[in-house]
C-alpha cells in the first residue's frame, strides 16, 4: 500500500502539468470564439447612434450573459444559477418571434428603466435593472439601435426554473417597493465631470454594485461596493471601498486603468468573473472612460488609516500541524511559479505574501483558484496570460485547506485557518 501511495504522489505533479495544458487550450479556444464575436461589434455599414451603442453594449456586456456557452451571440440561453432558482437570459436579437425584433425603443427603454416587459409584467432582478435605471435615455435608444442592427437568430430559450414561493410574481411588488427606485444618474455638481462620468458608468452599465455588495435574504442590495459573495456562484466579489479587500486608495489611477484594462498589475491580477468582465467588456472601453472609472472608484475607497484598528484585530493564527503539511505542499505544487517566499513573478505570477486577495476574511477565492485554476484575463495588454492549473482532481480537501490555511499565514501573512468545510462548500454552487 505505501509503495502504491508513493506512485500516486509521484504523479500527482505530471498530472497536474497535463490539466494545466488541457484547460490552457480551452481557454484559447474560448477567446478564439470570443475574439470571432468581436466582429459583431465592428461591421460596416453601421450609423453613428449604431457605432455609440455598440460601444455602451460592450460596456455593459450584455452579450456575456446574453449568450449560452458555444451559443449564438446575444440569443440568450446562458443559465444563471441563483439561490432563488435558475434563471435563463433571453434572446435580443431582432429576432420577431424569438428575440426582440418587435419591440420598440420605448419598450426596451421601459425593461431598462424600469424593470418591466413591453406588456407591463415586471421583470425578475437578475436582471439588473436596478443599475440600468441610471443610464440616460439617449444612450439607452443607442443600444438599442445596436442590437437592432444585429442579424437576427431565431432561438427559442427554457424557462425560468425559480423555487416556490420566488415563482410568484406578484411578489415583485413588495420586493421593489423595498429595494429599487427608478431613476436616471444625476451628476453630483460638487465633483468633476470626469468623476461624474466614472460614477455614471460605476453605477449603471458597468453594474459593478451587482457582484460586489453584499445581499439579504430576498436578494436586495446591502451596502454598496462593500463586497459580497457573487449569488449563485462560489466567488466573492471584494469590497471596493475597504483597503482590507479591493480598495485602491492608495493606489496610481494609471495602476488602475492598467489593472481594468489588462486583468494585470505589478499589485494584483484578475481572475475568476472579474477576469471574465475584463476580457469581455473593460479592455474594449476607451481610455477617458476607464480613467474616469478609476478616478471614482479611487475616490471611494477608505485609507489604510480607516482600518487600523480593524487590522489589528486580525491576531496572527497560532501555529498549528496543518501549516507544515500545507508548507509540503506549497513547496510541491505552488513554489516553482510563486516563489521560495511567495514574491511571485512581476507581470506573470502574482506575489502571494501581502496579497490582500489572498487574506481576505473570506478565503473563498483562494480556494476557488486552487480548485479550478488561476487564469488572467486574455487581453490587448495581456496576450498571452499564464495561467495556473486546476488542483481539485489533484488534492484532497483537507490538503486544499491546509495549503490555503498555509499561503494565508506565510511570509508575514495573517488570517483565519481554512477547515475541510470551507472547501467542501465552495464546491457546491456551479454557474454555467
Amino acid at each position: 500500500m505505501s509503495n502504491f501511495t508513493t506512485l500516486i504522489d509521484r504523479l500527482r505533479k505530471p498530472v497536474a502539468l497535463l490539466l494545466a495544458g488541457t484547460a490552457l487550450l480551452l481557454l484559447a479556444t474560448s477567446a478564439a470564439t470570443y475574439s470571432n464575436s468581436n466582429d459583431l461589434f465592428n461591421r460596416a455599414g453601421l450609423d453613428s447612434q449604431q457605432q455609440r451603442g455598440a460601444y455602451l453594449t460592450r460596456v455593459g456586456n450584455c452579450m456575456g450573459c446574453h449568450t449560452a456557452r458555444g451559443g449564438k451571440p446575444f440569443a440568450g440561453g446562458r443559465r444563471l444559477t441563483t439561490t432563488f432558482g435558475v434563471f435563463v437570459t433571453p434572446n435580443i436579437t431582432p429576432d420577431n418571434e424569438t428575440g426582440i425584433g418587435n419591440w420598440s425603443a420605448a419598450d426596451f427603454w421601459q425593461a431598462l428603466h424600469e424593470g418591466k416587459s413591453p406588456d407591463g409584467q415586471l421583470l425578475y432582478p437578475a436582471f439588473p435593472y436596478t443599475e440600468y435605471t441610471k443610464v440616460t435615455r439617449q444612450d439607452v435608444d443607442a443600444i438599442f439601435a445596436f442590437l437592432q442592427s444585429l442579424p437576427p437568430v431565431r432561438q427559442t430559450n427554457p424557462s425560468h426554473s425559480i423555487r416556490f414561493p420566488y415563482n410568484f410574481r406578484p411578489l415583485l411588488h413588495i420586493w421593489r417597493a423595498l429595494y429599487f427606485t427608478p431613476g436616471e444618474y444625476m451628476p453630483d455638481s460638487a465633483e468633476t465631470a470626469q468623476w461624474n462620468r466614472g460614477a455614471y458608468l460605476v453605477q449603471g452599465l458597468g453594474h459593478c454594485n451587482a457582484c460586489h455588495t453584499s445581499r439579504t435574504l430576498l436578494g436586495g442590495a446591502d451596502n454598496e461596493l462593500t463586497g459580497g459573495q457573487i449569488m449563485g456562484m462560489n466567488w466573492y466579489a471584494p469590497s471596493l471601498t475597504s483597503h482590507l479587500e479591493a480598495g485602491n486608495r492608495d493606489w496610481t489611477i494609471d495602476e488602475i486603468v492598467t489593472l481594468l484594462s489588462t486583468g494585470i498589475s505589478d499589485r494584483a491580477v484578475a481572475s475568476g468573473p472579474m477576469a471574465t468582465i475584463i476580457r469581455q467588456s473593460l479592455q474594449h472601453l476607451s481610455m477617458e472612460d476607464l480613467r474616469a472609472m478609476a478616478v471614482y472608484l479611487q475616490s471611494i475607497s477608505d485609507s489604510k488609516s480607516d482600518y487600523a484598528a480593524t487590522s489589528a484585530a486580525l491576531a496572527p493564527v497560532s501555529a498549528y500541524s496543518s501549516l507544515t503539511h500545507g508548507e509540503q505542499l506549497y513547496q510541491t505544487y505552488c513554489q516553482d511559479c510563486h516563489g521560495i517566499s511567495g514574491e511571485g513573478a512581476p507581470g506573470i505570477y502574482p506575489a502571494l505574501a501581502g496579497n490582500r486577495s489572498v487574506v481576505m476574511a473570506s478565503p473563498l477565492n483562494t480556494i476557488r483558484s486552487i480548485l479550478d485554476g488561476g487564469y488572467p484575463a486574455t487581453t490587448k495588454g495581456n496576450p498571452r496570460p499564464y495561467g495556473m492549473p486546476p488542483f481539485q482532481q489533484i488534492l484532497h480537501d483537507q490538503e486544499i485547506a491546509n495549503l490555503v490555511s498555509y499561503i494565508r499565514n506565510a511570509w508575514g501573512n495573517s488570517a483565519s485557518r481554512v477547515t475541510v468545510h470551507d472547501v467542501e462548500k465552495s464546491r457546491r454552487i456551479r454557474i454555467e
